[in-house]
């Protein structure tokens, strides 16, 4: 059997599948979710696949992107642009974080909407110094309620098109 068989083809798979499309980022969970129910799972197996997919980037990026990023400017000096951008990005974001700290890091990583997610979230974390222990309860309830409402907003959408047929 083939790998994009298994993927598409068996239970196991699509799980997997929906585990790893919302593993990347700015898809994250807001595209696995809906993904998974695509691909023909129930929802009781793509919201988790998807929370799990979404959560297993995120305790690595808030212990590790900073030293990521060190190694990244010292060999590789042609990739500074793009750390500078994620780094200024994190600020950003880290400063509407920052005021409500552990609180506005779950409603921030809950909104499902573009430039916000467990990614940025944990990268916001990350550059507040957000030690991990307490930072990721915080994306875990935020990953979490931005399921809840993809859930519903993927179960309206599946219904509307599926009225339409």
């Amino acid at each position: 059997m083939e790998l994009f068989d298994f993927l598409t083809s068996t239970t196991g798979g699509k799980c997997l599948f929906t585990m790893l499309v919302s593993m990347l980022p700015i898809i994250e969970l807001r595209g696995g979710l809906p993904f998974g129910v695509a691909l023909g799972l129930p929802y009781y197996l793509a919201f988790p696949a998807a929370v799990l997919g979404n959560l297993i980037p995120a305790p690595f990026i808030i212990v590790y992107i900073r030293r990521v990023f060190e190694l990244m400017r010292k060999y590789l000096p042609s990739l500074n642009g793009i750390v500078d951008k994620l780094e200024k990005k994190a600020h950003l974001k880290g400063k509407k974080v920052q005021k409500y700290q552990y609180i506005g890091l779950w409603l921030f990583v809950a909104i499902p909407l573009p430039g916000t997610g467990a990614w940025t979230g944990s990268l916001a974390a990350a550059f507040l110094g957000m030690r991990l222990k307490k930072a990721m309860p915080a994306v875990v309830l935020g990953v979490l309620t931005a399921g809840c409402i993809m859930l519903g907003l993927t179960h309206v959408g599946v219904n509307l098109f599926s009225g339409a047929v």
